[in-house]
């Protein structure tokens, strides 16, 4: 009894610690970009940072207005969650409650393999073939655009929708679906009525993955997007996302420099973004939560 009691008094330890190890991390992190971001702002004013034109190698008028690749993350992110989210989520209702035991166990593992492709090879496949195919469809005169970029983050987003969704529905008690089925409903009312509205907050969950990966991916959106550091006026204009700019000058940028603070600073912007999503995510999860005990 004493050594039960001691490993799960050592087991509590050991958790807690690692728990507080990562909220250490991330407000260093978070401390790391504010105290090099913010240094930014004794060199210019706040109303041009937050301004349009992003231009710091300007020998003589550096520029540094980062609401046009704000907006840009945003809306390739936003068009990548309005093709991924119903996709995901009806692909995971379908591998979860429509298909076989045998087809689910390898229907499942292929869409997690999706994870594994790198962004560099999607972005291949978003110059080589989604890039040429859209051109020709809209008559563009190239298809490097914000709905490229977008149509490729949806993809890349997919597999964490899925698998996440996935296991929400399926830990949905078993006693719930059959008696629904007991009292007459048909599949798709105990999906709607019984099976969706217990699994909520996991949805919101994989959802909020899913649009964690698309805001932090880099590699893909600067192949595929045209990189114009201008305001997009449509879906089919390049644009320039936050995380390309920080990967695309950070490596060539002098040290302590304005630009440098500026770059800082969009990554400060990245993490402030993806940190109010996660907290407006997380307390509307709990909510459904209690709604759903």
């Amino acid at each position: 009894m004493k050594k039960r009691l001691l490993i799960d008094a050592v087991g509590r330890i050991a958790f807690a610690t690692l728990a507080w190890i990562s909220v250490l991390i991330l407000v260093g992190i978070f401390l790391m970009l504010a105290s090099n971001g913010l240094r930014l702002i004794f060199h210019i004013s706040p109303r041009e940072l937050f301004s349009v034109k992003w231009n710091p190698s300007d020998y003589e008028n550096p520029t540094f207005g980062i609401v046009s690749m704000v907006i840009s993350t945003g809306l390739t992110t936003l068009l990548a969650m309005v093709v991924a989210i119903p996709i995901g989520v009806g692909a995971a209702i379908c591998i979860s409650e429509i298909l076989s035991s045998n087809i689910r166990a390898w229907v499942k593992p292929m869409i997690e393999m999706l994870a594994s492709i790198p962004s560099v090879v999607i972005g291949f496949l978003g110059i080589v073939i989604v890039g040429p195919a859209m051109a020709k469809l809209f008559h563009l005169s190239n298809g490097l655009n914000a709905l490229n970029g977008a149509l490729l983050l949806a993809v890349m987003s997919l597999p964490t929708i899925i698998t996440v969704a996935e296991d929400a529905i399926h830990s949905v008690s078993r006693e719930l679906k059959e008696g629904s089925y007991a009292l007459g409903a048909d599949k798709i009312s105990t999906l709607k009525r019984i099976i969706i509205p217990n699994c909520y907050s996991g949805i919101i969950a994989a959802v909020v993955l899913g649009m964690g990966r698309a805001i932090g991916e880099t590699m893909t959106v600067l192949m595929v997007t045209g990189n114009a550091t201008t305001m997009p006026d449509s879906i089919f204009d390049p644009v320039r996302t936050l995380t390309a700019t920080i990967a695309i000058e950070m490596g060539e940028v002098p040290f302590n420099s304005n630009h440098y603070f500026g770059l800082f600073a969009c990554g400060l912007i990245l993490f402030l973004i993806t940190l109010t999503a996660n907290i407006i995510a997380e307390n509307l999860a709990q909510k459904l939560r209690r709604n759903e005990l």
